[in-house]
C-alpha cells in the first residue's frame, strides 16, 4: 500500500507535468445557462423586443401553443409594442420584473380574456401609454368569467380607463403596482374568492379598488395588506367616486392591514355591503369620511382603525335604508375638520364617530375634532346604540344624542370627555343642539336615554 503522504506527492507531480488533461475556464463555467423550466422563450420563436406592431399576432399564437401545452411564454427584457391579445385559457405569460414591458399601441384593446379556467400574468410590466381603448374595453387587462387569474408581481401603468377590470371572476391579485388610471385601479364585479393583497395603487383618476355586485349578494373578497394612495375624484359627486376602497351590494368582504392616504373621498366606503370586516387600516388625509358603512347593510366590524385627518372619521349610518347592527371598537380618529369636498345643506362635517342602530361604540379614542366626538343617531334613527368607554377629548361637543320623537334607546355610560367646549352630551334635535348638559346623569327626562358614570374632565 502507498502511504498517503507519498500518494499526494505523486498526485501533484502528474498535475504539474501535465499528466492531467488542462481545461481552460469559459464564460459558461462562470455563469451557467439558467433554464426556465416549464416555458417557451418568445424570442426564439420570432418575438423580440421592437420588433414591430406585426409582432402581436405572431405572439398570440405563441400564447395559444403554450396553453395547449400547459406551458408558459417567456418574454425576455424589452419593449414589446402589440395589441388585441385575446388570452385562451392556461394562458401564462411572464418575465424579467420590471424589464419585460408590453407596451399597448392603441390598437382597440391590450389583454383580454373570456370564459377560461385559469390565466396568469407575472413579472410584467403592463403599459397603456395612455392610448385609446375601444368602447368593448373598460380596462387595460380585462377578463371576464375566468374562475381562477393570477396577476402577481406586475406593474400596470397609464391606461385611459380602468388599469384591471374583473367581472364574474376569483383568484389573486398580488404584489403588484397599479398607477396613473384614468378611471379605477381595480374594478372587480361579481367576484367569488377574490384575494387582493400586498398591491400598491397610486394615482387613480376616480378609484382605487373597487369591489361591486350588480345585485347584493355573498361576494368574500379579502382586500389586504395593500398600499393605496393620490386616488382621486375627477367626476366629481358626493361620494360615488373618490373612494380607496369601496364596497358595493358585496357581502361578507374583509378589508384589513390596509395603508390608505390621501383619497379625495373615503379610505374605505361600505355602501348596501352587509358583514363587512374593516379592521386595522391606517387612514390618513381623507377629503370625506374616512370609513363609512352606509344604506341597506346588515352586520359591520370596525375595528383597530387609526385615522389621522378627515372631514368625518367613522360612520355606521343610513338606518332610514336599512343600515343597522354593528360594532365601532378600540379605533383612533383625530385631527379632523370642519368642511368636505362638496357644499350640501344637510351635509354634517367635524364628527368622530356617527352612529345609528343596533350599535356598539366602545373603546375608542376621538381627538380634536371641531364639531361632535360621538353622534348618536339622527331625527328618529336611533336604536339600541351602547356608547361606553370611549374617550373624546378636544371637541366642541362630546356626544350629541338625539332626543327627536320618535328615537330610540341608547346608553351612554362609562365614557371621558376633556376639553369639549360646549359641553359632554347634549341632546340634539336633528343638527341643533336642543338640551342643556345631560352627561352628568340629568338625562332622565327622556325616557330613551340611559345616561350616568360618565367623567367630565
Amino acid at each position: 500500500m502507498i502511504p498517503r503522504r507519498t500518494a499526494l506527492t505523486m498526485i501533484a507531480g502528474m498535475a504539474a507535468s501535465g499528466a492531467f488533461p488542462r481545461h481552460a475556464a469559459t464564460a459558461s463555467d462562470r455563469f451557467p445557462t439558467i433554464d426556465l423550466r416549464g416555458s417557451i422563450d418568445a424570442r426564439e420563436h420570432g418575438v423580440v423586443p421592437e420588433g414591430g406592431d406585426r409582432q402581436s399576432r405572431k405572439l398570440g399564437e405563441i400564447i395559444a401553443g403554450a396553453a395547449r401545452q400547459n406551458l408558459s411564454v417567456f418574454l425576455p427584457p424589452g419593449n414589446y409594442r402589440v395589441s388585441g391579445l385575446s388570452l385562451p385559457d392556461g394562458a401564462r405569460i411572464t418575465g424579467v420584473p420590471g424589464a419585460s414591458r408590453l407596451v399597448y399601441t392603441g390598437d382597440g384593446h391590450l389583454l383580454r380574456a373570456e370564459g377560461a379556467r385559469r390565466i396568469e400574468l407575472s413579472n410584467l410590466v403592463i403599459d397603456g401609454a395612455d392610448r385609446w381603448l375601444d368602447d368593448q374595453s373598460p380596462a387595460l387587462v380585462h377578463m371576464r368569467g375566468v374562475a381562477e387569474v393570477a396577476i402577481d408581481n406586475c406593474e400596470i401603468i397609464g391606461s385611459r380607463k380602468t388599469a384591471v377590470q374583473l367581472e364574474r371572476c376569483g383568484g389573486r391579485i398580488e404584489r403588484s403596482r397599479i398607477s396613473g388610471a384614468a378611471e379605477y385601479g381595480l374594478y372587480a364585479v361579481e367576484s367569488s374568492g377574490l384575494s387582493v393583497t400586498g398591491n400598491a395603487v397610486l394615482d387613480c383618476g376616480n378609484g382605487g379598488i373597487l369591489i361591486h355586485r350588480w345585485t347584493k349578494g355573498i361576494d368574500g373578497t379579502i382586500v389586504s395588506g395593500n398600499r393605496i394612495a393620490e386616488i382621486g375624484a375627477t367626476n366629481g359627486g358626493t361620494g360615488q367616486y373618490g373612494n380607496a376602497v369601496n364596497l358595493f351590494r358585496a357581502d361578507n368582504v374583509m378589508v384589513t392591514g390596509n395603508h390608505i392616504s390621501r383619497s379625495a373621498f373615503s379610505a374605505i366606503r361600505a355602501n348596501s355591503a352587509s358583514n363587512a370586516q374593516i379592521a386595522n387600516n391606517q387612514c390618513f388625509a381623507s377629503g370625506e369620511t374616512a370609513i363609512y358603512a352606509e344604506f341597506a347593510f346588515e352586520g359591520a366590524m370596525i375595528s383597530g382603525n387609526i385615522i389621522d385627518g378627515a372631514a368625518n372619521g367613522i360612520s355606521v349610518v343610513n338606518f332610514n335604508e336599512g343600515g343597522r347592527l354593528a360594532t365601532v371598537t378600540g379605533n383612533i380618529v383625530r385631527n379632523l375638520r370642519p368642511t368636505g369636498p362638496y357644499v350640501l345643506d344637510e351635509a354634517i362635517f367635524g364628527v368622530g364617530i356617527s352612529v345609528e342602530a343596533d350599535t356598539a361604540l366602545t373603546g375608542n379614542v376621538i381627538e380634536n375634532v371641531p364639531l361632535w366626538g360621538m353622534a348618536l343617531g339622527f331625527g328618529p334613527y336611533l336604536r339600541n346604540v351602547l356608547a361606553t368607554g370611549n374617550i373624546v377629548r378636544q371637541a366642541r361637543i362630546g356626544c350629541a344624542v338625539s332626543v327627536v320623537e320618535g328615537a330610540g334607546n341608547a346608553v351612554i355610560s362609562g365614557n371621558l370627555f376633556d376639553a369639549v367646549r360646549d359641553g359632554a352630551v347634549i341632546g340634539h334635535r336633528w343638527k341643533a343642539p336642543a338640551t342643556a348638559e345631560l352627561g352628568r346623569g340629568d338625562g332622565q327626562s327622556f325616557r330613551h336615554l340611559t345616561i350616568d358614570n360618565n367623567r367630565i374632565a
